[in-house]
């Protein structure tokens, strides 16, 4: 009995595949195919979108990079110029930042830093001091 339904299978399978392609080139000559004429022309079509297109996303690409670079160049001016400003109005937080990281180097810490820094200024001022009386 396994036999036969080996061979029913086999059978089976054989037909499912001669049908598959007598099935298709029944729907092949059902098609209608394009006139040489008509392929040419849609195929122009197509290729004359795509150019289009390509040009389209060109500009776009060249006018988005040339506003970013101007968009960055801008911000980056603005940070040096602000970086200046803060340098100039505040230039002994330099100095002390430069005293505390000599400091530092030497094994003091940042409270010791800081007492240094001020015992200076104290002493800068009694002498000052001092000298106008």
């Amino acid at each position: 009995m396994a036999k036969d339904e080996k061979k029913k299978k086999s059978k089976n399978v054989k037909e499912s595949k001669s049908n598959f392609v007598k099935e298709s080139r029944a729907e092949l000559k059902k098609v209608i195919w394009p006139t040489p004429k008509s392929l040419v022309n849609d195929t122009a079509t197509v290729i004359g979108i795509v150019l289009i297109v390509a040009v389209i996303v060109v500009i776009l690409d060249f006018i988005f990079l040339n506003v970013s670079e101007n968009v960055i160049i801008k911000a980056e001016e603005k940070v040096k110029n602000t970086n200046s400003v803060v340098t100039e109005v505040n230039p002994t937080e330099g100095e002390n930042q430069e005293n505390a990281q000599e400091n530092t180097e030497n094994g003091e810490t940042t409270t010791e830093n800081t007492e240094n820094n001020q015992n200076a200024e104290n002493s800068e001022n009694s002498e000052t001091k001092q000298n106008a009386e």
